[in-house]
């Protein structure tokens, strides 16, 4: 019964708005239909002139009334019309399916135009927490744009940097893997790092990256390349295209390096960029005023979301926009940045660095049965939260992954972020 259900529920996606499909096949029925009344002229002129085999009679059933003839001749060839159409198209499309894929080519055609009437979302941010939210997101639009940060300088992404003076490549590495709609194979050959010699550490990914950049002349034509080779579901663009450096003020003193922020275990009071004045990308700008829904978050506060933030133009941009604006805040605390904070504190040190609050709605976890697997405090959201923000939305939803409690959950975030933000 569920199977033929579901049979079901397949056949009336025919008729689901916006497909694209029934205008054509209605032409190509008519076009059909003009053809087989120029066939039935013929027949009638056959049958008027020529001496027919006695089988005939019973061949087109003339045993029976007209009507009887033309409602069974009729129900005959629709059924053989839907049954060859459908063939036709999982035989001619079939090898063009994404990853060889085993949906029919009614639930591709039908997942594709769901979204590509999403909303156009903008992500800003950096390491695990932007490729997390991407990957739930691409599921919902396919309007996407994530901006991301360029003061890396740790692992394989800095020592490229160093060695090659392009933009640090493992984030975007991350962000394509994130959007991709290509062989399984292909996203763990592009996350794949080597082991042994002069590549120990590396990620192929990385270095694919670079190549393009080398091939193509610039870092966002690399990009834009590297997007195809994947199937990429959107654009990945830097926040910026200058060489920067994330540059902390702890116990009085700074120190400079994203990689290295973390490693002092002492409270952050001030993060800057180095040099001063260092431009937001224009083409993030774009994506920007543009967007229906700008998302922030999640990911490390001082090291991942505000060299965004930081970057000259960017602010500007954030508040000139018309979209929904949304940031996420953090499951679990960042250790040697974050510990001890609450949800209030994360939107205080944003105040503080860039003079104002820039969301309409703080999307916080509910589901704080699940200790971090590192140990680290919680991310608690109070109260007394909401009376020192009034002026924002707080979304309290279960986002959190259980397998790895101290990250979000992509399905569940995704949905959380459609359902209780964008369809509110």
């Amino acid at each position: 019964m569920a199977r033929k259900a579901t049979s079901t529920t397949s056949w009336l996606r025919w008729l689901t708005p916006g497909l694209q499909i029934k205008r054509w096949l209605l032409l190509l029925m008519l076009s059909e239909l003009v053809l087989v009344l120029g066939v039935a002229y013929a027949l009638k002129e056959l049958y008027q002139t020529a001496h027919l085999p006695g089988f005939f009679f019973y061949l087109t059933l003339q045993f029976l009334p007209y009507w009887a003839r033309a409602i069974t001749f009729s129900v005959f060839g629709v059924g053989l019309l839907l049954v060859s159409y459908l063939k036709l198209t999982q035989s001619i499309l079939g090898p063009f399916l994404p990853g060889n894929s085993t949906s029919s080519v009614l639930e591709v055609i039908h997942a594709y135009r769901l979204r590509g009437r999403g909303p156009r979302a903008v992500a800003i941010g950096g390491g695990t927490g932007l490729s997390s939210l991407l990957r739930g997101l691409k599921t919902y639009t396919s309007n996407l744009s994530a901006i991301v940060t360029v003061a890396d300088d740790g692992g394989s992404s800095g020592r490229l940097r160093d060695e090659y003076r392009i933009l640090p490549p493992g984030d975007f590495r991350q962000c394509l893997i994130a959007l991709a709609d290509a062989e399984p194979l292909m996203k763990q050959l592009f996350d794949h790092r080597f082991k042994e010699g002069s590549l120990n550490g590396h990620a192929f990914g990385n270095l694919f990256i670079m190549a393009m950049a080398d091939v193509t002349g610039n870092f966002e034509q690399a990009l834009r390349e590297s997007g195809k080779v994947l199937a990429v579901k959107g654009t990945i663009v830097p926040s910026t295209l200058q060489d920067v450096t994330l540059v902390a003020s702890i116990n009085g003193g700074t120190v400079e390096g994203e990689s290295k922020i973390p490693k002092q275990n002492a409270p952050i009071s001030h993060v800057f960029l180095k040099p001063d004045g260092v431009q937001v990308n224009p083409e993030a700008v774009q994506a920007i005023l543009n967007a229906e829904l700008i998302i922030a978050g999640p990911g490390s506060l001082y090291t991942s979301i505000l060299p965004n933030l930081l970057v000259e133009g960017m602010v500007e941009a954030i508040k000139a926009s018309p979209a929904l604006k949304l940031y996420i805040c953090n499951l679990a605390a960042q250790p040697g940045e974050t510990d001890g904070y609450g949800v209030a504190d994360y939107l205080r040190v944003i105040r503080e660095h860039v003079g104002a609050n820039l969301f309409d709605f703080v999307l916080v976890n509910s589901n704080v049965s699940h200790a971090p697997t590192g140990g680290q405090d919680l991310v608690i959201f109070r109260p007394s939260d909401s009376s020192k923000h009034p002026e924002v939305r707080f979304i309290a939803s279960d986002v959190v992954n259980v397998r790895i409690p101290s990250h979000h959950d992509s399905e569940k975030l995704a949905r959380s972020i459609m359902r209780k933000v964008w369809q509110a």
